[in-house]
């Protein structure tokens, strides 16, 4: 009984190593395959990234600029308070020496 178990035991063994080794063989072809599709994929990126990259770059920045004018709007009250501040407290006198 227990040569039998061994000798299962063995075979599946061999299958399995056999079966890991066959797809191995087949994934790395697979990739040699398709390799140069990935090289092509790389440059078709490639070329849409350079037209697309200055407009999306434009987008950012009118994005940038329109939340920022929205955020400082609600702060102009406070910065002509301080202007106001600003020149009731400044020094009108010139220095003797210059």
């Amino acid at each position: 009984m227990g040569l039998l178990v061994a000798g299962l035991v063995f075979t599946a063994v061999a299958v399995l190593v056999t079966l890991t080794f066959v797809a191995a063989l087949v994934g790395v072809a697979l990739r040699l395959i398709l390799l140069p599709l990935l090289l092509v994929k790389w440059i078709v990126i490639g070329v849409v990234m350079l037209v697309v990259g200055p407009i999306l770059f434009l987008v950012g920045l009118v994005a940038f600029l329109v939340a920022g004018v929205a955020l400082s709007v609600p702060l102009l009250p406070l910065a002509a308070l301080a202007v106001i501040v600003w020149l009731l407290v400044r020094e009108n006198r010139r220095p003797a020496v210059a």
